[in-house]
């Protein structure tokens, strides 16, 4: 279980980033680098922490041009997965999804490429009075999903309540991915669409990104192991 568990590094120190991957190298699966850490350290860090075992949170949301040379680039510091916007639509989609497997070239497995459905940090009501979006919250998620299905990308990143929605409708082998997961009586922060590790992976995950409980634990080890343990209980 400690495969699906991706601590997310939401730092800017590099020794408190590679201080963490030393802390918990045994006991997750892989550790997501987001802007706060690659801005201020650059592909450097990637190298530093190993790109095999790297989920790059850069969420790429450019036109398809960019995004197809950002996905070349950061495909080829040799990321486990990265993502971009499922909203950038199918072309920018598609085009990330082909500079990833043109870097590999069948020398090596290329990237997971990820499509980021609707943010954990936004509701029903954000996504009604500041997006307009007219549907409900789940329906967008999932057609956003479907979008990056059909587009080509190996799965997509939302929060635990859609999880279900979204494995029914595009399969067994779609990669779930999904933040906003808090162990019971942890602060939500700002997350707004949540469930803890278990009910994350009974509704289908395929790995969880939990940062602040883990990272800003007295014992990031033990946190870690204490949400491995819990997911074993998962039948």
């Amino acid at each position: 279980m400690k495969e699906k568990l991706i601590v997310a590094l939401d730092v800017h120190s590099r020794d408190a980033a590679l201080s963490l991957v030393r802390l918990l190298a045994d006991h997750v699966g892989l550790f997501k680098v987001g802007m706060e850490l690659f801005n201020s350290w650059g592909p450097a860090i990637v190298r530093e922490i190993g790109g095999e075992r790297i989920f790059l949170d850069l969420k790429f949301h450019d036109i398809p041009h960019t995004v197809a040379g950002a996905a070349r680039a950061v495909s080829a510091l040799g990321v486990k997965m990265f993502n971009v916007h499922a909203t950038g639509g199918s072309e920018m989609m598609r085009a990330a999804r082909d500079a990833a497997i043109s870097v590999s070239a069948g020398n090596a497995p290329s990237p997971i490429v990820l499509g980021v459905t609707v943010l954990t940090s936004l509701n029903q009501k954000c996504v009604e009075r500041e997006l307009k979006v007219r549907e409900s919250l789940a329906s967008y998620v999932l057609h956003l999903a479907s979008l990056a299905r059909d587009a080509g990308l190996d799965g997509i990143v939302c929060s635990p309540q859609e999880i279900q929605l979204v494995r029914a409708a595009c399969g067994k082998d779609f990669v779930i991915v999904t933040p906003g997961v808090r162990p019971a009586g942890e602060s939500l922060g700002d997350q707004k669409r949540v469930l803890t590790p278990v009910q994350a992976v009974q509704a289908g995950a395929d790995y969880l990104v939990i940062g602040r409980p883990i990272i800003e634990s007295d014992d990031p080890a033990a946190a870690a192991r204490r949400i491995v343990d819990d997911l074993a209980t998962v039948g």
